[in-house]
């Protein structure tokens, strides 16, 4: 896990922030390996061991992926035609993101 950029706020207190979320970030260690132990995506994307665990079930939930167990361990299998949640990019496939950030074809290339 990298540090956050760190950006004054009005108040001259520091914030961190990023143009992702928590479920984003997940979304995308998931896509870079589909058989990580949440334990180790916990850790990439800098949240407990638990809030992932909420995460892949909200994302499970909402139809972004699905999960098989193999032997002792999962695995993940995304569904890049699910669309962004925000209104401003319903229109937009997660696909698209996914590409941007791993080697994954976009939903409509595949």
């Amino acid at each position: 896990m990298t540090a956050m950029a760190t950006t004054e706020s009005g108040y001259g207190t520091p914030r961190n922030w990023t143009f992702l979320t928590n479920h984003g970030h997940v979304l995308l260690a998931i896509a870079r390996n589909p058989t990580a132990r949440l334990r180790d995506v916990a850790h990439e994307v800098g949240v407990t061991e638990r809030a992932a665990h909420a995460i892949v079930a909200d994302l499970e939930a909402g139809g972004y992926l699905s999960r098989t167990r193999v032997g002792r361990r999962n695995e993940y299998t995304l569904n890049p035609a699910g669309r962004f949640r925000h209104p401003a990019e319903a229109d937009q496939e997660v696909g698209a993101l996914l590409a941007l950030f791993t080697e994954l074809p976009a939903a409509s290339d595949a």
